[in-house]
């Protein structure tokens, strides 16, 4: 009927019933979520006292319902990852059946082992602390490693934005002229699903970091086809996108025609923009993971929505249905 309020909750055959509940690190993306869910967020009053602490109340009941939690870990991050964790406490002191924590950007991925001594393994301490508040589920997008999924004792959503980036790029290259490029042996995998659904072939960036100096990279050799060629630069994140411009200056170097980065998460902190905006990128491809403000969205960045895979996951969990079968196809 005309003129009616779409529910805040999707209630299935079987009455169990869906609940969308997001922090304000990020409701905007929550907002596009709930949209494609055609269901409206469950109502929170969530604020803070004078000493910064954070306070958190659902103001509906809760009980027996399949909850999901939507934060994306942004800045400042530690503020928005306690308030997540706040709220699953919450959920689960007033008897939801079911939490399920959406972090679309997943805090602290990158520490996830040691490098050198003394050093923490937060990744995992992470997961700890998410499953301490009472989560059942986690899911996230594009974890920096996949063995992070391991550090949580219960099931692990691991979406991949491969179908929404590479859908995009292979509508508008001339694919044949085309090489995807791992900026180093970590992403090889990653780089691999590409060329599969591409059909095109993979080159790897040999870099090395400074131990003593944080996001600093030196890059030393490419391996693999690029002279002439198309390169799209494939990375989970884009931090200071002090990584990512030395990558492709290598390309160049080697004769590459145009380079594309082709990331996830857009970190983008610091200089990241004015070091984008200097390089010889001709565009960086991203998702909404993470906010990007007005005054970050330069002319060679394109944000993609991650938003209706968010929803077709958080459906097929809340129906028992394959979270794995959205990327059928695509491994």
């Amino acid at each position: 009927m005309s003129g009616m309020t779409a529910p805040s909750h999707m209630t299935a055959p079987s009455q169990k019933k869906l609940m969308l509940f997001a922090g304000r690190a990020y409701p905007q993306l929550a907002d596009e979520v709930a949209d494609c869910l055609a269901i409206e967020r469950a109502p929170a009053r969530l604020y803070d006292f004078a000493n910064g602490e954070i306070m958190v109340r659902f103001l509906e009941s809760v009980r027996g319902c399949d909850a999901f939690v939507l934060q994306s870990h942004t800045a400042p991050i530690n503020e928005w990852i306690m308030e997540h964790l706040i709220m699953v406490d919450a959920l689960k002191r007033a008897s939801a059946k079911r939490i399920t924590v959406v972090a679309p950007f997943f805090g602290y991925a990158r520490q996830d082992k040691k490098s050198r001594g003394r050093e923490p393994i937060s990744a995992r301490l992470m997961a700890d602390l998410f499953a301490t508040a009472g989560a059942d589920r986690l899911m996230a997008v594009d974890l920096h490693t996949a063995q992070i999924q391991g550090f949580f004792d219960g099931p692990v959503d691991h979406l991949f934005a491969l179908p929404i980036l590479a859908g995009y790029l292979e509508n508008r290259l001339n694919v044949p002229d085309v090489t995807v490029v791992a900026p180093d042996a970590g992403r090889v995998r990653v780089c691999e699903r590409w060329t599969d659904r591409l059909g095109c072939p993979l080159a790897i960036i040999h870099k090395r970091r400074d131990p003593d100096v944080a996001n600093q990279v030196k890059v030393f050799e490419v391996v693999g086809q690029v002279s002439g060629r198309t390169c799209i630069l494939v990375d989970d994140m884009i931090d200071t996108g002090s990584t990512i411009a030395k990558a492709a200056d290598a390309l160049f170097d080697q004769g590459a025609d145009r380079v594309i980065v082709a990331a996830t998460h857009g970190v983008l902190s610091g200089p990241a923009i004015d070091t984008l905006k200097n390089s010889r990128i001709s565009e960086v491809v991203i998702t909404n993971t993470l906010p990007v403000p007005h005054e970050k969205r330069i002319d060679k960045l394109t944000v993609l929505s991650i938003a209706p895979l968010l929803a077709r996951a958080i459906s097929e969990v809340f129906s028992d249905g394959s979270v794995t079968s959205l990327f059928d196809g695509q491994s």
